[in-house]
């Protein structure tokens, strides 16, 4: 019978060839929803010895903080801090050039806002930029996570713009007032942070032969110097670099970039 056909309580006379009852055809499966992809977890950057927050960004750079010279050698990090200012930050300028000497300018946001010109010409003369944070306050690790990540990224995007969109490569905290928090947003944006090996205490203004001495004696420390072209009057500064630059220089020392 016929799947179609009107059932009958009279028995059907049966034909000489019946024909085979037909296959039902199987059931089409539901449709089924697609597996989401998932998100690959990002590496970490090679070398680092840092264990990331899962629940904060990767970090694109490694958060460990930074002190070597990219490349290695016998080469120093000269880092300058707290500017630009229009007043220091030309000189300071002018006496690298005459040295062949390459810096790492590590900025503050609002000044350099003020100054663009001054973070464009930084850039021109083949020096890196570091950010250094909105207000500089050197209790920020005992702030709030909120109140770090806005004076990292706020920063950032200010010396970016005042830049022409060349964006910091590292992040100084102020004082080292680093946290394992900090760390990781500023190596989420892609900056390295960055640490000092050998503090000149120019911003104590301590003469210009305290501060060169102090420089060579503490050299074996490590290849990261800090400097300052801001927060002060930076004369000293000034007259220290002009001796030490060339000093280096003859006793062997190249000037490069910090590790990324």
């Amino acid at each position: 019978m016929r799947a179609d056909a009107p059932r009958t309580s009279q028995a059907r006379t049966p034909s000489a060839s019946p024909s085979t009852p037909a296959t039902p055809a199987a059931p089409t499966p539901p449709p089924t929803s697609p597996t989401p992809p998932t998100s690959p977890t990002p590496p970490t950057p090679p070398g680092q010895t840092s264990s990331p927050d899962p629940k904060l960004p990767p970090p694109l750079v490694s958060m460990d903080i930074a002190h070597a010279v990219e490349g290695g050698g016998r080469s120093v990090n000269i880092t300058i801090d707290d500017g630009p200012d229009p007043t220091w930050t030309p000189k300071i300028l002018k006496i690298l050039r005459d040295n062949g000497a390459r810096a790492t300018f590590c900025m503050i946001g609002p000044q350099a806002e003020a100054h663009p010109d001054l973070v464009k010409r930084v850039v021109a003369d083949g020096h890196r930029l570091c950010d250094h944070t909105v207000t500089h306050n050197t209790s920020m690790d005992h702030r709030s996570k909120a109140y770090q990540k806005d004076q990292i990224l706020v920063a950032a995007g200010q010396i970016t713009r005042a830049s022409g969109g060349v964006e910091p490569l590292y992040y100084r905290a102020p004082g080292g007032a680093f946290t394992p928090y900090s760390r990781q947003i500023a190596a989420s944006a892609g900056m390295r942070p960055l640490g000092w090996n050998v503090d000149s205490k120019d911003y104590e203004e301590p003469g210009v032969h305290a501060i060169t001495h102090l420089v060579k004696s503490e050299l074996d420390n490590g290849p990261t110097l800090l400097f300052h072209d801001g927060g002060g009057d930076r004369g000293q500064t000034a007259a220290a670099l002009r001796k030490l630059l060339p000093w280096l220089r003859h006793h062997g020392y190249g000037f490069g970039f910090p590790v990324r």
